[in-house]
């Protein structure tokens, strides 16, 4: 920690001499701190192998894997691919995940990730998780509520599939879902987190929500042993608390925060937040829970510590937090206080997703020069990280009228999802600006005229000559600008109009065997492990839709299987 920043209220590691003559309020084997996809697969694999554990999380539970869109990123082979008719390899998603981790886990880790992947499939399955086979074959951000299995990543990009064949790794959970949640595309991730809830409960498994994990507590070894926890009982003062916290959350859901007057209504949620935190603070009891196995942090990242994030990820302050308040760092923090060390905390994913309308995708994006960013019909994470590394954060979409009258068709009723439907229509209403030529377009917006004009003339002349895009963009997906009048809309990472969600994506350092957090010097934490996206994982590169969320069932499954037994996850363990 020396140097740098705290921005947390987590408190230093308390040393504690004989753990024995120390007084605990409670003990378990297994302290699992957080309740999403990587806290809820910890702590049911150490059940499943025979631990007492103890799961707590922040707030009532989920997280930010339960406010998400519900995909999980599997494939090499899965039922719920065989099903539908889509062939997979362990091989191929191997080596199409080559592309976007970029090492950030080694090849020996990603080949175990992908050849265990179709085993939890499996696994989630027997816990109660629903998974259905309607494949959506096209590219797109998100499939309408019909479909459950689709391309969430860039492999069907040309350049992708040179290298390995395409498949559909997307994984919709479709369980416990209300038609009117699946059409809002909010909360969708309780569909895979709620099933392992309730088989941890009727496993025995203890769950204190309104939870918080302040302190760790070690002994004179630096051995994690358990933690100084603090909890919001049961009773008229967290009833009080959940009222104020429900009410703040219904205010912020009455007006999308870009619409005018919504800061009204952020200021009363901000008030019966404030309220929330006052209960907390005057009604919370002390708890020392002893863990004898150790204990496993995954309590998210840290987008919503604006303050810790402007010091890691300055670029992508900008951005819109994507996850839950409970993202603020105090994993990490804690895995620091016990000597941890961090990696990638400066990487960020932000999600610019511009299809659908897939009319959007065929025209271009250009930077303040006017040239072009990336093929547009990538994967958004992959276009709003090369506006964020490479173009300051800021692009425009170029459209022509052509493009335009065929994204307001589009998005008609029925065809794409609300918050898709919305976002474009807002946007080609209110946050386009207009003009009868690419150089006097270029002029309103504050892009060089010069480049525009020179990259929408060679992009036209490359189509009529028959030359391959230059940013490897198929034939299909390329059309001419050509009918005027030509708009643009801002894409860039701060846009008024359009928000671009951002997700941290790194987080303490681990022995990629075992899960345990490991020191800078590169040993290991003992009875300290850690998983999801408060740890490196998986998901630390470039983003794809669902990583996260498989990297928390794969770290969280590693975690508790170590904890149990000492023993690493074989890749044929079902």
């Amino acid at each position: 920690m020396t140097g740098t920043p705290w921005f947390s209220q987590v408190e230093p590691a308390q040393l504690v001499a004989d753990p024995d003559a120390f007084k605990w309020d409670a003990e378990t084997d297994l302290l699992v701190v957080g309740s999403g996809a990587a806290g809820s697969s910890a702590a049911a694999e150490a059940v499943e192998q025979g631990l007492r554990v103890t799961m707590v999380d922040r707030y009532s539970g989920g997280g930010a894997s339960a406010a998400s869109g519900g995909v999980l990123y599997a494939g090499g082979g899965t039922a719920v691919q065989r099903e539908a008719g889509v062939e997979d390899t362990p091989e191929d998603m191997f080596r199409y995940l080559s592309l976007e981790t970029r090492g950030c886990v080694s090849d020996a880790t990603l080949r175990r990730f992908c050849e265990q992947s179709r085993h939890s499939v499996d696994w989630l399955v027997a816990k109660g998780v629903e998974f259905r086979a309607t494949v959506y074959r096209g590219k797109t951000s998100y499939p309408n509520i019909d479909y459950f299995l689709y391309h969430s990543d860039n492999s069907l990009l040309p350049a992708s599939a040179a290298v390995a064949r395409p498949a559909a790794r997307g994984h919709r959970g479709a369980g416990r879902l209300t038609r009117k949640q699946m059409l809002a595309a909010v909360g969708l991730g309780g569909s895979i987190v709620w099933p392992l809830h309730d088989w941890l409960r009727d496993k025995g498994a203890r769950f204190m929500p309104h939870t918080e994990a302040r302190q760790l507590v070690v002994d004179r070894e630096g051995r994690v042993i358990g933690a100084k926890l603090l909890e919001l009982p049961e009773g008229p003062a967290r009833e009080a608390f959940l009222a104020h916290q429900r009410a703040a959350q219904r205010l912020y859901m009455l007006i999308p925060p870009i619409i005018p007057g919504a800061q009204h209504l952020l200021r009363l949620a901000v008030r019966r937040l404030k309220k929330a935190a006052a209960i907390e603070a005057t009604q919370r009891v002390t708890r020392f829970v002893r863990a004898r196995r150790g204990v496993c942090l995954a309590a998210g990242g840290f987008v919503f510590n604006r303050k810790m994030l402007a010091h890691h990820a300055p670029r992508y302050t900008g951005g819109y937090p994507l996850g839950t308040p409970g993202d603020d760092g105090s994993g990490i923090h804690l895995g620091l206080s016990a000597g941890g060390a961090t990696a990638r905390m400066d990487n960020v994913t932000a999600w610019r997703f511009i299809n659908p309308p897939k009319a959007w995708a065929l025209g271009i994006v250009v930077d303040r020069r006017g040239k072009r960013v990336c093929n547009e019909m990538a994967y958004g994470a992959t276009l709003g990280h090369e506006l964020a590394e490479k173009h300051g954060g800021e692009g425009w979409l170029i459209l022509d009228r052509t493009l335009v009258e065929r994204a307001w068709d589009e998005i008609a009723p029925g065809k794409t999802l609300a918050f898709q439907r919305d976002l474009a229509r807002l946007n080609m209403m209110f946050g386009r600006r207009k003009a009868r030529t690419p150089e006097a377009l270029a002029r309103k917006v504050g892009i060089d005229p010069a480049g525009l004009e020179a990259t929408v003339r060679q992009l036209n002349e490359a189509i009529a000559a028959g030359r391959p895009d230059e940013f490897g963009k198929a034939d299909e997906d390329r059309v001419p600008l050509l009918s005027a009048p030509f708009m643009a809309i801002d894409v860039g990472l701060a846009a008024k109009l359009f928000p671009c969600p951002t997700l941290t994506l790194g987080g303490l350092a681990v022995d990629e065997d075992t899960g345990l957090v490991r020191r800078a010097d590169g040993s290991t934490v003992a009875g300290l492990y850690a998983a999801g996206r408060t740890a490196v994982g998986v998901s630390s590169g470039l983003y794809v839709s669902g990583l996260s969320i498989a990297d928390g069932v794969f770290s969280g499954r590693r975690a508790g299987l170590h904890a149990a037994h000492g023993i690493t996850w074989s890749p044929d363990r079902p």
